[in-house]
């Protein structure tokens, strides 16, 4: 009889979480694609690391491109195949688009995994993609040594509705519609130690976090005061934000005060609850940011802490706020928060 791992955080060696490549890698890496110029119609590549590619195929129809996958965050294949699906997912809303369809991305270890259990990851991504209106119409699949599971996502946008990451304007206050702590509570998770009720709550929270759907991403396209947008992801709250600041020439600043987190996850940073990729990520742009003195490092760690299918960060002019987080909250948000506001001067991250 075939003996399988029902763990699937233990086969992924590299960890979950959405880690990715350092902004400083992946610019160096991307310095020798050709040159946007090269091809008119590609209204956004990789010049300002924004979510996801668009290219013009008519002038009221853009499409947009995209893949996301990484390896387990949690051992319930249904919830881990959620999560990733609205995480792929995640990257067309952010640049104002509504997703058409999905394709698969599926690595698995053969003779690890049951078979029962892959049905069932591919089973959640489909029933997210079912959520977002759309069908999973293809993929691919291979033996890997570990685990990864993903989508690549196409969308439409109308190209006068793209949101970019670089279109930010001094004095846009910043909005964050989902609390931040999934790398903590997926830290904690694989520690252990939490008990049994706590961690119950904390695997809910994560799971109802990761799993929903940033499609309020393609309303707030249609506001005309809402300027950029990108989703927090794997860089965490300060690489995102950076990105905007380069992207759009400007400074910002963060109010830590400000910032909405998932329950509990506060208390687990003081205790020292952290991901690796915390650590990585400050080491990459660290340099670029600025801490109000006596923060502490439980909430440095918060503010680059990466999170797997986390919310929208938008900017938006001051007048239009208002407008734009009645349609953030009617659309489920209820911890969506101004955290900030973006400001002139050279593209750095100020946290007051």
């Amino acid at each position: 009889m075939a003996q399988y791992d029902t763990r699937l955080t233990a086969l992924a060696h590299g960890g979950g979480c959405g880690c990715k490549l350092s902004p400083a890698v992946l610019h160096e890496l991307l310095a020798g694609l050709p040159m946007m110029q090269a091809f008119p119609d590609l209204l956004v590549g990789t010049e300002t690391g924004d979510d996801a590619a668009v290219y013009r195929i008519s002038d009221d129809q853009a499409v947009i491109a995209t893949t996301d996958f990484f390896m387990p965050i949690v051992d319930d294949p249904r919830d881990f195949g959620r999560i990733a699906a609205a995480n792929a997912l995640s990257d067309v809303y952010a640049m104002g688009g509504r997703p058409i369809m999905a394709l698969a991305i599926l690595g698995m270890p053969l003779g690890k995994i049951a078979p029962e259990a892959v049905s069932a990851i591919l089973a959640g991504g489909a029933s997210i993609c079912a959520e977002a209106g759309i069908p999973v119409a293809g993929g691919h699949s291979i033996d890997a040594p570990e685990p990864i599971y993903g989508l690549a996502v196409i969308g439409l946008v109308h190209p006068d509705r793209i949101m970019r990451n670089s279109g930010a304007q001094a004095g846009d206050v910043l909005i964050l519609t989902k609390p931040l702590g999934v790398g903590v509570l997926s830290a904690a998770l694989k520690g252990g130690g939490l008990g049994a009720a706590a961690e119950q709550a904390a695997y809910a929270a994560l799971v109802a976090s990761a799993t929903k759907l940033n499609a309020v991403g393609a309303e707030l396209a249609a506001l005309p005061q809402v300027h950029a947008m990108t989703d927090i992801t794997g860089f965490g709250l300060l690489g995102h934000g950076l990105e905007m600041c380069r992207g759009s020439g400007l400074g910002a600043q963060v109010r830590f005060d400000a910032l909405p987190l998932l329950e509990g996850v506060a208390d687990l940073a003081r205790a020292g609850v952290r991901t690796g990729a915390s650590g990585r990520n400050w080491d990459s742009y660290g340099s670029d940011v600025d801490l109000a003195p006596g923060l502490a490092d439980w909430q440095r760690d918060l503010l680059t802490d990466p999170q797997t299918s986390g919310g929208l960060m938008v900017a938006v002019a001051s007048e239009g706020a208002d407008a734009a987080m009645d349609r953030i909250r009617a659309a489920g948000f209820e911890q969506a928060s101004v955290i900030g506001g973006m400001c002139e001067g050279a593209a750095h991250v100020a946290v007051i």
